[in-house]
């Protein structure tokens, strides 16, 4: 008779464990999925912020454009007076 009242206490041990998971999974899931909406926003803004990035560097002039891809900070724009 003991090992059926054993085997009784494993299942409902068991029950309860595979309760408490249910409940882990189901609040993962939740976090998952607020993590997820977050993570989409933030590429959205990203986008965003690039794209006015973009439009600001469009409406640079020409010779500071230049500078900016030069990356040394040297202005450029004297060679091209001079004829250098």
């Amino acid at each position: 008779m003991s090992s059926i009242n054993d085997l009784v206490d494993r299942v409902e041990r068991l029950l309860v464990r595979h309760e408490e998971l249910k409940r882990t999974n189901d609040l993962l899931e939740q976090q998952v999925q607020a993590l997820s909406l977050e993570r989409d926003s933030l590429r959205s803004r990203l986008a965003a912020a690039r794209a006015r990035v973009d439009a600001l560097l469009d409406r640079l002039p020409l010779e500071a454009a230049d500078l900016l891809e030069s990356g040394d900070g040297t202005d450029t724009s004297d060679s091209r007076k001079t004829g250098a």
